[in-house]
């Protein structure tokens, strides 16, 4: 899209060497970006990449122009919203390498979307899914059981001793029979990555079933090939490293299954061939593909909202951020060692968070924010990310102080 390649976002990204990233090149073309919030956050070192992305400062120019195209047009503002829900799409389907922009369905939310797949079943399906999902997943999936909307008793894969999840346990829990396994490629409280998503979904195929890969983890921390996964849906959202805040989400749905007319009872009138027509035939006639997947009327400023994210993101390239990520968290890990703190991350079967086990997450939580160093926990796992206007220093400070806020009490081994 030449608006991408045209952007001030892309100039700036272009004025970087080639090769791997470097903070001094970052933090003289890329760090500018974002100096709205930079200005309204003051000097507290921010780790919580990992929960919500840090807006550009041409995130509030973007959603401007979808408000201005409201205020202009009034109902005329549709062409513009559509073309830009449009360009959303395909942004989201390069990114994933989607085979067309129509195989991404926007949603408000993860589990909006896998709410559209379990209501592709006309009984209700079993499922195997693991016990780390995250709670946008694992409720729905706990409330549909219980009210008879999926089988009474879905397999909830535990972790092993180590606190990891294995490939091998998915796979077994599969082969027992299944419909549905609804599966993360990095789990949200611990950051593994699930090394062998292709066998879970062999297997699955093998037995009938289809794969639902929660990608909000995976998706712009590495380069994320729902093709080649071979996976029938994936769920996933922009709110942390797309940077696109709340609501701009979406469902992957497989070009077989769009050709093969597989629907969901999860639509709106959005979805009709012909939605402005107002045409009420029964039963309805909806759009091919994708579009037979939508809902009704759309949150437009959403589209506005996970634009430059999404660009910076396309401009950096997702191999060159994750290799930055990595040497980031390594320096994190390093750094907590010298003070005595055991910390897992920067290796490749792990996503873009360190992780320090504790006790008393929501105090240590409480302290560090006091100190300045905003991070988060999930159970006995906090959770601390840098991203690329991450400074080495903050780094270097952020361990000092998580170290003076730990004290004697010390972590959990990690």
């Amino acid at each position: 899209m030449r608006e991408d390649t045209d952007s001030p976002i892309a100039r700036a990204a272009a004025a970087l060497p080639a090769g791997a990233l470097d903070e001094q090149s970052l933090r003289q073309h890329i760090t500018p970006l974002f100096s709205r919030h930079r200005a309204a956050y003051g000097e507290r070192i921010y780790l919580a990449n990992h929960s919500l992305g840090r807006p550009l400062d041409a995130t509030a120019v973007d959603v401007g122009e979808g408000l201005d195209a409201w205020y202009a047009g009034m109902g005329g503002a549709w062409e513009a919203w559509q073309r830009e829900c449009d360009r959303h799409r395909a942004r989201l389907a390069q990114l994933m390498h989607a085979p067309r922009a129509d195989c991404v369905v926007p949603k408000t939310s993860a589990g909006q979307g896998l709410r559209a797949v379990l209501n592709t079943f006309d009984s209700p399906p079993r499922v195997v899914t693991t016990e780390g999902e995250f709670d946008s997943l694992d409720v729905i999936l706990r409330e549909y059981a219980r009210r008879g909307r999926i089988h009474a008793d879905p397999v909830f894969v535990p972790a092993r001793g180590d606190g990891c999840f294995a490939t091998d346990d998915i796979v077994a829990a599969v082969r027992r029979g299944c419909d549905l396994v609804v599966v993360s490629e990095v789990m949200f409280a611990s950051g593994q990555r699930i090394g062998d998503v292709n066998s879970i979904v062999a297997a699955a195929h093998a037995s009938g079933a289809r794969v639902l890969l929660d990608v909000y983890h995976s998706l712009g921390v590495f380069d994320v090939d729902v093709a080649a996964l071979g996976v029938d849906y994936a769920v996933g959202g922009c709110y942390k490293y797309l940077r696109g805040g709340p609501g701009a989400c979406f469902l992957y749905v497989a070009p077989a299954l769009l050709d093969a007319h597989v629907t969901t009872l999860d639509i709106g009138w959005f979805a009709k061939a012909a939605p402005l027509a107002f045409a009420r035939a029964d039963p309805p006639r909806f759009a091919e593909g994708g579009d037979g997947w939508l809902e009704s009327t759309p949150p437009v400023v959403t589209y506005y909202q996970a634009r430059a994210g999404l660009q910076l993101l396309g401009a950096l390239g997702v191999e060159r951020v994750r290799e930055y990520s990595l040497w980031q968290q390594r320096q994190l890990v390093a750094e907590l060692a010298e003070r005595g703190i055991a910390a897992t991350g920067g290796r490749d079967d792990r996503g873009a968070f360190v992780v320090v086990r504790v006790d008393e997450g929501e105090r240590v939580e409480g302290m560090l924010a006091e100190a300045g160093v905003v991070a988060d926990v999930r159970g006995d796992r906090l959770r601390l990310c840098p991203d690329v206007v991450t400074t080495a220093d903050e780094i270097t400070r952020a361990a000092a102080l998580l170290a003076a806020t730990l004290g004697r009490r010390g972590p959990l081994s990690a």
